[in-house]
């Protein structure tokens, strides 16, 4: 039996290793010369410096209940922990530091260290029976229900009010805002504790690691193992029309609503193509990466010992830039996203440079240049950084979505969070379509965003279920 995988993004290379291990022959159709989709790694600025277009920082890939089922590291995935795992610069000099062993981070954060470990540590001791119930629809029941229950009583919640409710300092109270920021939600909104709650999860169980060699190192080794099952990918092969493709029994395809309406061809009942239309793409990112003569000149030296810096200052400036965005306009401080790889894997850059990578989020397909307000977020926690600065590369929301189909706006997570698309994405079908031999697998579909691979894994199990019962 025959599948085609439309997208050799993680998603649809975990979709097609699932279906190549059930002995189908599986061929994987990607538009750009270079699998990957938002996990790759290019020469963005200047030759030698290689930049994460996409992901850089990967603590649901390293967690994955897919991905550590398999023999990556026989492919060439090594995994990089900086000896922190985040740092939150504040304008005092110093820098909250999030250590991945709880037994220091509780003396870290001094006074609210007994609150953060209460809060976390029942969740990071349970990863991997939460990251199998989060990672899936959550219209299943779930494996571990009392697990998952508590998790919701903090989750469910604004982080606004989270922060308020646990912490006493502003400088855990800013942190956690940082960590619910990846929500791309107001931080007033419900939901948005959920992602504060798992990055921080995520922080102590199982690190924020860098692949050595960039995120395209996670590319390879799937597509390696996927080629020593017998897979394919077929590279440079946009599909335009499902006509392009050849017969087969299972189609799954790694693309957003809005691409696979495109390409379509009237093979969806009318229903269903008009439930694809009406789904929602969450805000964008300004992307900008850097070469650099040395290390980003942080004011809080400490910072240096974290791959990821989270750049953003008091928890009121977070949540005025996050409330900004769902307003479809951006603050003057943006919260920026900064990740320093080339400080613990130097062969990313020639010897003695340096490479960083930074975005804030903006209104979807947004074509305002951000890069000053950007840059000045940087320059205020790291005077002299645009001295450093050998080359840019700036990605826009538009430019983004030119480089990877499926990042419509900028948007990075696959679609915009609220509780309907959380419940139903894309529509009630969630990876089925109308169509009993086409599924979806992207990170449209659940869990949702992130270097995990489940959307591909969950649709993959579900498409082989479909396919056997209809054999039956």
């Amino acid at each position: 039996m025959k599948a085609c995988v439309i997208g050799a993004g993680p998603n649809g290379l975990a979709a097609a290793i699932v279906l190549a291990q059930a002995g189908l022959d599986v061929e994987v159709f990607e538009a750009e010369s270079q699998p990957g989709g938002a996990a790759r790694t290019m020469e963005l600025t200047l030759p030698g410096f290689h930049h994460d277009f996409g992901s850089a920082v990967h603590p649901m890939a390293v967690g994955s209940p897919f991905f550590s089922t398999l023999p990556l590291q026989d492919y060439g995935l090594e995994w990089i922990h900086s000896p922190t795992v985040l740092a939150h610069p504040m304008d005092d000099g110093s820098a909250v530091l999030l250590e991945r062993n709880l037994d220091d981070a509780e003396p870290a954060l001094g006074e609210d260290g007994v609150a953060w470990r209460g809060l976390i540590e029942p969740f990071a001791n349970h990863w991997p029976e939460l990251a199998h119930d989060i990672l899936r629809p959550l219209l299943v029941w779930p494996r571990h229900p009392f697990l998952l229950a508590r998790f919701a009583l903090d989750a469910l919640p604004s982080a606004s009010f989270v922060a308020l409710r646990r912490f006493r300092t502003e400088r855990v109270r800013a942190l956690f805002a940082g960590l619910s920021a990846h929500s791309f939600l107001s931080l007033s909104q419900p939901l948005s504790a959920s992602f504060g709650m798992v990055m921080g999860a995520s922080a102590h169980a199982v690190g924020w690691p860098i692949p050595r060699g960039g995120s395209q190192s996670i590319t390879n080794a799937l597509s390696g193992y996927l080629a020593a099952l017998g897979g394919r990918i077929r590279t440079s092969m946009r599909i335009e029309s499902l006509h392009q493709l050849p017969p087969c029994d299972l189609t799954l395809c790694d693309l957003t609503p809005q691409q696979l309406l495109h390409i379509s061809d009237n093979k969806f009942a009318p229903r269903y193509r008009s439930q694809l239309k009406k789904y929602r793409y969450g805000p964008g990112v300004f992307k900008v990466d850097y070469a650099l003569v040395s290390p980003i000149p942080w004011t809080a030296t400490e910072c240096l010992r974290a791959a990821t810096v989270h750049v953003g200052g008091s928890t009121q400036e977070i949540a005025a830039s996050e409330a900004a965005i769902s307003q479809r306009r951006i603050s003057s401080r943006p919260f920026v996203l900064v990740v320093q790889p080339t400080l613990f894997d130097p062969l990313r850059a020639p010897e003695g440079k340096h490479i960083a990578w930074a975005y804030c989020h903006v209104p979807n397909g947004s074509r305002t240049n951000y890069l000053e307000v950007l840059e000045n977020q940087i320059e205020r926690f790291a005077p002299g950084f645009r001295d450093c600065v050998l080359a840019r590369r700036v990605l826009a929301p538009a430019d983004l979505e030119a480089m990877d189909a499926n990042l419509v706006g900028g948007d990075i997570g696959g679609g915009a969070v609220n509780i309907r698309q959380l419940l139903f994405r894309p529509t009630w079908r969630q990876y089925r379509t109308s169509a009993s031999d086409f599924y979806l697998c992207s990170s449209s579909t659940p869990p949702g965003g992130a270097v995990h691979g489940m959307c591909g894994y969950n649709a993959a199990k579900t498409a082989l279920r479909c396919l056997r019962a209809k054999i039956d």
